[in-house]
């Protein structure tokens, strides 16, 4: 199945728990109705596991669309759904909180589909969610906002976040050291701090400029928009009078954080973004502001959390493995993309 086919070597599988992302700048912000790409999602080609088998009925949750990022995942989930003619896909609105989500996800449990892919408004909250659901049969897929306990899911599938953050901090600290800069002053603008996901790509970028002898002189948390990235910036830059580096986490709330960035003539220092927008790509290539990198966390985990949860569904494995069930947890790599490779990855860009 050439979902499960692509970049294997790119990922870092788990089996049973061993281990195997200002005005006019604004308007730029990701769409939130974009259409998937054709790289995001994988057609059903013929041969292995994408030939037709037992009809599923997939349960899909995910926040609604408040940034780019999140909007692709649900267009991803529902356009690799699309390609499946033995999938029905039973998509339930994920409301305003977690606590909306769990009402919401009680009304899909009790329609008994046969898998659910559940992207939680936040993990921990969720939890108790995915061990109902696994203790009723109903296997459950993990999307990206891991649940702590292992039993609260058949399959974890997610970003490498501290991966990302790593990533980060290896190019900000080689970059420096090749501009010969001597005790730099780097900021970071997070992304929602109540996250785990957040605080393990902080932890990340933390850790690999501590082995560079580096440190982060300001962090602010954005909420992964735009309006927060530019007020979260202005008040980074207002504490910072110079500043030789900058990770923001999102490229989605790096909208604002350039629309800050220009609206404070704050261009002495160089950033590096997180998630892999084709805005931020687009702006890597041109090289005409102060982003010069970014980390990926791409969103076509959706397709292929899709994919999995067919194959989970039909009691299949996945065809390039051994092992005869799908894995128990997925890791996707995170990758720096500069002005070098860029044109490589603009088409995974959301």
């Amino acid at each position: 199945m050439t979902t499960q086919r692509r970049d294997l070597s790119r990922r870092r599988l788990l089996f049973g728990g061993a281990a195997l992302s200002a005005g006019a700048l604004l308007v730029g912000c990701t769409s939130n109705e974009q259409t998937p790409t054709v790289a995001q999602t994988k057609d059903a080609a013929t041969g292995g596991n994408s030939e037709p088998g037992k009809k599923v009925t997939i349960g899909f949750s995910a926040p609604a669309a408040d940034h780019g990022w999140i909007a692709a995942i649900t267009n991803n989930a529902k356009a690799q759904a699309g390609a499946y003619a033995d999938v029905e896909l039973k998509s339930v609105e994920a409301g305003a909180d977690a606590a909306a989500q769990r009402a919401a996800l009680s009304t899909l449990l009790s329609q008994k589909p046969d898998v659910i892919v559940l992207l939680p408004h936040d993990g921990k909250e969720l939890n108790a969610f995915g061990l109902e659901a696994m203790k009723a049969g109903i296997p459950v897929v993990n999307l990206d906002r891991a649940f702590p306990d292992a039993r609260a899911y058949r399959l974890q599938i997610k970003g490498d976040n501290y991966g990302m953050g790593v990533a980060a901090a290896t190019y900000i600290a080689e970059q420096l050291k090749a501009k010969g800069v001597s005790n730099p002053i780097i900021g970071e603008i997070a992304g929602m701090d109540e996250l785990e996901l957040t605080q393990e790509r902080s932890k990340g970028f933390a850790d690999t400029l501590s082995s560079y002898g580096l440190k982060v002189a300001n962090r602010r948390a954005a909420r992964f928009t735009a309006d927060s990235g530019q007020q979260e910036a202005t008040g980074l830059f207002q504490a910072l009078p110079k500043i030789d580096a900058l990770w923001n986490h999102d490229d989605d709330q790096g909208i604002g954080v350039l629309a800050a960035v220009n609206q404070a003539n704050r261009k002495e220092f160089f950033m590096v973004g997180g998630a892999g927008s084709k805005k931020a790509m687009e702006d890597i290539q041109a090289d005409n502001t102060v982003l010069k990198a970014t980390v990926t966390y791409s969103p076509s985990m959706a397709s292929s959390a899709i994919s999995l949860a067919r194959l989970i569904g039909q009691d299949r494995g996945m065809s390039d493995l051994v092992e005869l069930q799908v894995p128990k947890e997925i890791v996707l790599a995170s990758e720096t993309i500069t002005k070098e490779n860029a044109s490589s990855y603009l088409k995974l860009g959301f």
